[in-house]
């Protein structure tokens, strides 16, 4: 199930909001936990017995770790049963259709394991939480409803944002829930529903057709605007699900930590990747580059630790070599900036800066999109050269002109939408009599233009979903 589908917005949520808020606050977390299980569980049922062994293992290790003179050692197995969890269903597969690949090792037949939804997301919220015990960052859970409840939220459960335990402990326990709160989550759940129905999906369907047509009747400059729509459609569409995360989450008395913080807008790669998917980058910074010693022992042991971070976030993002190579892309942009680049491009206009950004991210982009069972890099190479005119392609051509002029508004409305020009303008306008009334009435013709959308349309899940 997914936030944007009529199953969710006309079925479940009202019918779990309603018992929720009908419910003793004694009774909230069992309620929460029982109708987040129903919601796992909804795709793909089979999947709700490995999320309900990791709550468990990790409960378990919780007390163990806070309970034991020996807690490096439960620390130890804690991470290598997490991550042996995570490497079973996410890699196993990758591994052995590679050997299959030596002569040797060719009678090697994949298991043809089905990826539980949302894996990568509850096993590092599920470890976080040991290591936070472990350090003395959190108390032990001795509820196994209230840990469970915490990994299990579905608001945040299938694609973020990752939330450290610490974030929401004390609200675990209490949390007071007012108008304000609700009224604040369901605008924040609206703008993140119209990001997802109405901005990524209408990106990707343009996307879609110029990837398709490459080759035929297509040029240049066509070829560009693909790639665009696809960086705007991963933008709109994770930050959309973040944004309809920390809206329900809001409505159930919890403060979820931001995700994105217009990354487009960024004038370096270090600083895109301190405001694209900050829970993630946070966590590989607090858990595997601080306790490798970060950057203080030395730029050689620095870009140790920075290899290390990038290919495993690469692995992290799907079990395909697009994403080791995705990752040591991003090693080696942040590698340059940290060694000598940064300094270059602080001598130069903003301008210049942020369009050597959207360059590098666009390209990211491009080894990012074209897994194996897509074509893998030699697709993404030969749409690289072919940008690049090497391809004999015509720089531009009719159908660009077309398709450009026709799709005008809703380009420059992407672009708008992606820096924080509007919202800032809004900010401003708070003060003017009348502001909430007209606001709200804003946001009910937004609902009504996405649920519009989305009969129209179809169900098409979220692309982090599959992470």
């Amino acid at each position: 199930m997914v936030f944007s589908s009529n199953e969710f917005l006309f079925l479940y949520l009202p019918l779990t909001l309603a018992v929720y808020f009908a419910s003793p606050k004694g009774w909230r977390n069992p309620v929460l936990l029982l109708m987040s299980l129903a919601f796992y569980a909804f795709e793909r049922p089979v999947s709700l017995a490995v999320m309900l062994g990791v709550i468990g293992m990790n409960y378990l290790f919780g007390l163990a770790v806070a309970r034991t003179v020996r807690g490096r050692t439960v620390l130890a197995c804690a991470v290598f049963l997490n991550l042996s969890v995570l490497g079973f269903f996410k890699y196993a597969d990758f591994l052995l259709e590679n050997l299959a690949r030596i002569p040797a090792f060719s009678f090697i037949k994949p298991l043809g394991i089905a990826l539980p939804i949302g894996i990568s997301f509850y096993i590092f919220q599920s470890l976080s939480y040991v290591v936070d015990v472990y350090r003395g960052d959190a108390e032990a859970q001795r509820s196994p409803v209230d840990f469970g409840t915490y990994v299990a939220m579905f608001p945040q459960l299938i694609a973020g944002p990752i939330v450290r335990y610490g974030d929401v402990e004390r609200e675990l326990y209490e949390r007071d829930i007012s108008l304000s709160d609700i009224a604040y989550g369901a605008r924040r759940f609206i703008m993140g529903l119209a990001k997802k129905a109405v901005l990524a999906d209408r990106a990707g369907e343009m996307w879609e057709s110029i990837r398709i047509a490459q080759g035929s009747h297509t040029s240049v400059m066509t070829l560009w605007l693909g790639l665009a729509m696809y960086s705007f459609q991963i933008y709109f569409d994770f930050s959309g699900y973040s944004d309809m995360a920390i809206g329900l989450g809001r409505m159930l008395g919890f403060h979820f930590p931001e995700n994105f913080d217009y990354p487009y807008i960024s004038k370096s790669v270090t600083e895109f990747w301190r405001r694209w998917h900050i829970t993630l980058s946070s966590f590989f910074r607090e858990y595997l580059y601080f306790p490798l010693g970060g950057s203080r022992q030395g730029m050689l042991v620095t870009l140790r630790n920075l290899l290390a971070v990038w290919l495993l976030t690469g692995l992290w993002h799907g079990a395909s070599w697009n994403f080791v190579a995705w990752g040591a892309y991003y090693f080696t942009l942040l590698a340059l900036e940290k060694l000598f680049l940064h300094r270059f491009l602080e001598k130069l206009p903003v301008p210049i800066r942020r369009a050597y950004t959207l360059l590098a991210v666009a390209f990211g982009w491009l080894v990012f999109y074209f897994k194996e069972s897509l074509g893998g890099l030699a697709l993404a190479r030969g749409y690289f050269c072919a940008m690049l005119g090497m391809s004999g392609l015509p720089f531009i051509n009719e159908d660009f002109i077309y398709v450009f002029c026709s799709n005008f508004v809703f380009i420059a409305a992407l672009c708008l939408l992606s820096t924080p020009i509007l919202s800032r303008g809004l900010e401003k306008l708070r003060r003017l009599r009348g502001f909430c009334l007209v606001r709200d009435a804003a946001f009910m013709l937004i609902f009504v233009a996405c649920i519009a959308y989305i009969t129209s349309s179809g169900y098409k899940p979220n692309i982090y979903f599959e992470f």
